[in-house]
């Protein structure tokens, strides 16, 4: 049996005729750059996350960079945040000439860990008035501990851009209701990878952000900084999402909840059956529901790589996400960081291994998986 970490070709079994007129249908309006489809889409994810303004970008990380340069982020500020995630969490700051300051995960959601960030400002009084914005990551789709992140954040003052982009529809139980990933911070940052819950047939991102001033502001730097056309009040770029992009997102939105429960069904299968004492399943901080398992990622406590060779072996696709944390890579030995510095991210990126978990996954597959982890493990 062959299982793939991820079949997009299943999704257009059942969608490919809804996406072929939605790229159709752009392709005879001739309206290629920014029109009703950008706007369309802007609107529905700004609702579904609960804000006002929604701003459609050229990728997630072009989300994470407009979003600090709207702040007005650059060299010598310090951004905070964690060293295990998608490179561009921390790539788009030291684009910017700030400097990345790295805070441990928590060691079973794998997320920004609360008491880790108020220890850095605990411990780094003269660098706090250079902090300009902390960013959690919601990782794997299961959000940050918000409120506690917000609480040291509204403290110090400092603004928060939510790094959502594995999250879209995830939900935070906050003191405060239920909110969405993305719907906490200053801004929050979508991709449309085309492996997310919610993807492109290529790049794309978004913002959001209940902030009218850092809207319009967003809007403008996305276009080079041009309001009206051809007069230029600040230095932006070309951060525009594509109309196709944005019409195959309009396509798609309507079966996201669907593909939501999909997942959750999957993720509940794997947590009641794949019972081997090696592995540790994927932590639930809030509730199931709340989890939109953009990965389903174990931690094997031995022999993950020759693990994944046998899986593969098996036709089993996995990805380790993510190898060699920040404070590791090459490109930031300038930082002086040094291995042993943060222990929680550095056994992630040694002993985690995502395993499939895309909506369409049959429990016969599932059962194959299952039973190849325990067959390897005996």
């Amino acid at each position: 049996m062959k299982v793939p970490l991820l079949d997009i070709a299943a999704q257009l079994k059942s969608i490919g005729c809804e996406l072929k007129s939605a790229v159709i249908e752009v392709i005879d309006s001739t309206r290629y750059i920014g029109g009703p489809k950008i706007t369309e889409i802007e609107q529905k994810i700004a609702e579904y996350c609960g804000v006002q303004y929604g701003i459609g970008v050229s990728s997630g990380t072009d989300a994470l960079l407009v979003s600090l340069m709207a702040l007005d982020i650059g060299h010598g500020d310090i951004v905070i945040t964690t060293p295990y995630s998608f490179f561009a969490s921390a790539g788009v700051i030291a684009r910017l000439g700030a400097i990345p300051a790295f805070v441990d995960i928590e060691p079973d959601t794998y997320n920004l860990g609360p008491n880790y960030l108020e220890d850095w400002l605990n411990g780094n009084p003269a660098e706090i008035k250079n902090v300009r914005a902390i960013i959690p990551i919601h990782l794997y789709g299961q959000c940050a501990n918000m409120d506690s992140i917000m609480e040291i954040a509204n403290r110090y003052g400092i603004p928060v851009i939510e790094d959502a982009a594995q999250a879209i529809g995830a939900k935070y139980p906050s003191k405060n209701g239920i909110k969405k990933a993305g719907s906490m911070g200053i801004t929050g940052c979508f991709s449309f990878f085309p492996s997310k819950n919610l993807g492109a047939i290529g790049d794309g991102g978004m913002v959001v952000t209940k902030d009218e001033k850092i809207a319009d502001k967003i809007r403008k730097l996305r276009n080079h900084g041009a309001y009206p056309k051809y007069y230029h009040s600040m230095i932006g770029g070309n951060f525009r999402l594509d109309a196709i992009q944005a019409a195959i997102l309009l396509a798609k939105f309507p079966h996201l909840e669907k593909w939501h429960s999909m997942r959750q069904e999957n993720a509940a299968y794997y947590d009641e059956n794949l019972n081997v004492g090696e592995i540790r399943k994927p932590t639930i901080a809030y509730s199931r529901k709340d989890h939109i398992y953009n990965q389903y990622v174990i931690s094997v406590s031995t022999h993950r790589d020759e693990l994944q060779k046998f899986l593969s072996d098996n036709d089993i696709g996995t990805a380790i996400y993510y190898p060699l944390p920040f404070h590791l890579q090459e490109c930031f030995r300038y930082l002086e960081y040094k291995k042993g510095d943060f222990p929680n991210s550095e056994y992630a990126a040694e002993h985690t291994l995502a395993i499939p978990i895309y909506p369409e996954l049959t429990t016969e597959m599932q059962d194959y998986v299952i039973s190849k982890i325990g067959e390897f493990y005996e």
